[in-house]
């Protein structure tokens, strides 16, 4: 029991912290991820820019981020995902390799196109004479699969996960700077 008494003891110190800082910053109050109270100007280009800035605290070096809201073939896609900086600087940047690898062949970028756009069976791929031969279709979806770009949705049927839709077209994007 005094484990418990300990614990909600800790709780209530940490509560009386927070208030503490919450009465000398009033701003705290207003958690990062809450939405504007107004509407982004229509001519700010930089909307998204600027409010990932307006979250960042005083001195902060700064932070990547990526979003997108995408309808495909009937499906929605809403995503966002960002890291400060120095996470991303101090991560290993080899552990992106096979990651990255998996998409540097057109014949994967092209199944990942017609996938997104409705032809997800393996039967309408290997109709597709540009990919190959049906062991190296096989072959190029083994790859995508194992780097995280595909998943088997059902005998035959593949799928690009949701959670990799936007990072998918971030990166796309990104190439034809």
């Amino acid at each position: 029991m005094a484990s418990l008494e300990d614990r909600v003891a800790a709780l209530e110190a940490q509560v009386a912290e927070l208030r503490e800082q919450v009465t000398a910053d009033p701003a705290a109050t207003v958690p990062a991820a809450t939405a504007p109270t107004t509407a982004p100007d229509a001519d700010d280009v930089f909307w998204a820019l600027n409010g990932l800035k307006q979250r960042l605290p005083a001195g902060h070096p700064g932070a990547v981020l990526y979003t997108g809201a995408v309808d495909l073939d009937g499906e929605r896609y809403d995503w966002q995902y960002g890291l400060p900086v120095d996470d991303v600087l101090a991560g290993d940047w080899a552990d992106s390799a096979a990651v990255l690898t998996a998409l540097a062949h057109p014949v994967r970028l092209r199944l990942l196109r017609e996938i997104l756009g409705g032809r997800r069976g393996t039967a309408e791929l290997a109709e597709i004479e540009e990919l190959g031969t049906t062991g190296q279709l096989h072959h190029h979806l083994r790859q995508l699969t194992a780097a995280g770009w595909l998943r088997s949705a059902a005998r035959g049927r593949w799928a690009v996960p949701p959670d990799r839709v936007v990072p998918l077209l971030a990166i796309l994007t990104a190439a034809r700077r």
